[in-house]
């Protein structure tokens, strides 16, 4: 499920901000090539509810390299493009809102968190059912 919401993370970032635009998902060694975006998984976590009803947690970091001249304007107009952008994903056919959205500028890098939590529904493997029973009586009266 955690590479599905990252896949669909890209692909809203592609919509959106177009092929000039590369998407990393995967950490560079060295040398990405702005303006860029890194999408980083921060700390999945999952919590049992209620039988087999899961609380699954998905925080992400996207990181966002500017170019232009101008870097913290080009930063500002871009967190507020995501706000938008990332309010909703879709995957699997299910459509996944973001939540807990903030940002922070970190030595010029834009910082940009979001959520995406759901609940699932564990499968389980089927009880073994019982083989045939034969019953041998006779009833009084």
């Amino acid at each position: 499920m955690l590479n599905k919401i990252v896949d669909a993370i890209g692909f809203k970032l592609g919509q959106a901000f177009g092929d000039e635009f590369t998407i990393y998902s995967d950490t560079e060694e060295q040398g990405v090539t702005a303006p860029c975006f890194f999408i980083a998984v921060l700390s999945p976590s999952q919590q049992p509810v209620i039988g087999r009803r899961y609380f699954k947690k998905h925080p992400f970091d996207i990181h966002y390299y500017p170019q232009g001249p101008d870097k913290q304007r080009e930063i500002n107009d871009v967190a507020d493009s995501l706000k938008e952008v990332l309010a909703y994903i879709t995957t699997d056919g299910h459509l996944l809102a973001g939540t807990k959205m903030h940002h922070q500028v970190l030595d010029g890098i834009l910082h940009f968190y979001v959520e995406y939590n759901l609940f699932v529904l564990k499968q389980m493997e089927p009880d073994e059912t019982m083989g045939e029973l034969t019953i041998h009586g006779t009833v009084k009266g």
